[in-house]
């Protein structure tokens, strides 16, 4: 009998034939769902750059948690043109795949893709956000022609230590994000390998990153693949980037300079000279007024640390007032543009967080009740987070309130909520 792991690769194997009948991908434009040749359950989103594929490009898999292939792609599309990388986004890789079904996916999406697209081999890139970006790891980790990984907002798959490996690792957050923690924590532990790393932090929340963010960190690969002489040196490309570095450090705050002098010095090393960023690294380290900010950050960390272990006790104990309160304190609080109004942009995505899960769990024993209660909380913590409000809709379709589950399901769509088997079963209970 032939299983499926067999029957996939003898299809992969035939996939180059059918091919040459395919007519080309359109260039400089999003293309929302090409379907995989060996498996039509796969699919991507694939944005291939204006100035075409004639030649062999770099390429960028891209791992969204929720499987929106086309959302990076389109924030993206703009540094594809200029950089010259093809990007590609799985629309079936999501939070939730196990890792068997993660390894045969990229199995199927990277065959697919080396076949049908002209893609240099030497260069081949992952990318994610969340719960995406350990994806992207995995994939690096146990597949050796991966490059390079952008990880944003998480680090390393759990329980994968930071080792020396011949793949880039940038480590990703925004200041607001509740994973920041966590991601400079993954980018401290790369300081004691020889692996090329560097970390950027940026003003936002839990989400992919700026496209301004992300054009820098892949401009990082360009350089990588100087390094590794698989690209001649662009003097023009580094001496944009040195410009671009020194003035941000000159307008920076110390803790913030320093910050940007150890991310010029990760990424151009063993390319350009990096002396004036390591003599300006030394010279503001040295100054008493970076060592009082890094005093007072460890302290605000200190503090993050110690609320959350508040809320932790308080997510049994707490009322609905109790909670009412706090979160609008942290609401007004979050909105200051200071390293303490990002605390508290981390401590609200703590919540929604916790709120989330403890409202998924009693969902699916049933006590509806008791979930309504947090969903509530949950919506009055992040109310643009579509998930809280397909929870409510959910709820009230058990309840048959009909007209207040669709409401909140339009509520939930126009937010981004777009899983179509999800959305069904809350329409079955009322009889849709």
């Amino acid at each position: 009998m032939i299983t499926r792991s067999v029957l996939l690769s003898l299809i992969i194997l035939n996939i180059q034939s059918c091919t040459a009948q395919s007519k080309p991908f359109a260039v400089g434009k999003v293309i929302e769902k090409v379907t995989c040749l060996a498996d039509t359950a796969e699919s991507y989103a694939l944005y291939i750059p204006a100035k075409g594929n004639k030649t062999a490009l770099p390429v960028i898999y891209l791992f969204d948690p929720h499987g929106s292939g086309s959302l990076p792609l389109h924030k993206y599309k703009a540094s594809a043109d200029s950089l010259g990388f093809v990007l590609i986004g799985s629309n079936t890789s999501k939070n939730g795949n196990d890792l068997q079904y993660t390894e045969e996916l990229w199995r199927i999406l990277s065959a697919d893709t080396r076949q049908r697209l002209n893609i240099d081999p030497q260069r081949i890139y992952t990318a994610g956000f969340s719960g995406g970006a350990k994806v992207a790891g995995y994939v690096a980790l146990n597949h050796p022609e991966i490059k390079g990984v952008i990880a944003m907002g998480a680090g390393l798959p759990d329980g994968a230590p930071a080792g020396n490996y011949a793949f880039s690792f940038t480590a990703m957050a925004g200041e607001g994000d509740l994973n920041m923690t966590d991601v400079v924590a993954v980018n401290s532990a790369f300081d004691k390998t020889t692996t090329r790393h560097r970390i950027m932090l940026y003003p936002a929340k839990h989400e992919w990153a700026p496209a301004g963010i992300m054009h820098k960190a892949l401009t990082g690969f360009e350089f990588d693949a100087m390094y590794h002489k698989l690209i001649p040196v662009n003097e023009k490309l580094i001496n944009a980037y040195i410009s671009n570095s020194k003035n941000l450090v000159k307008e920076a705050t110390p803790i913030k300079a320093v910050e940007q002098c150890m991310l010029t010095i990760n990424t151009l090393k063993g390319v350009t000279d990096i002396s004036w960023f390591e003599q300006k690294k030394t010279e503001i380290s040295a100054s008493e007024i970076y060592k009082q900010q890094v005093q007072a950050r460890q302290q605000l960390l200190q503090t993050e640390q110690q609320t959350k272990a508040l809320y932790m006790r308080q997510f049994e104990q707490g009322d609905f007032n109790y909670w009412t309160k706090t979160i609008n304190e942290l609401n007004i609080k979050a909105k200051a543009a200071t390293a303490e109004g990002a605390m508290y942009q981390r401590l609200l995505a703590y919540l929604s967080l916790g709120f989330y899960s403890i409202s998924n769990q009693q969902i699916r024993n049933n006590r509806n009740d008791v979930a309504q209660h947090f969903v509530n909380l949950y919506k009055l913590a992040d109310p643009t987070n579509s998930e809280a409000w397909y929870f409510s809709a959910l709820l009230h379709a058990r309840r048959n309130e009909k007209d207040l589950a669709e409401q909140d399901l339009r509520k939930a769509e126009k937010l981004g909520f777009d899983d179509k088997d999800r959305i069904q079963q809350v329409r079955k209970l009322f009889g849709y």
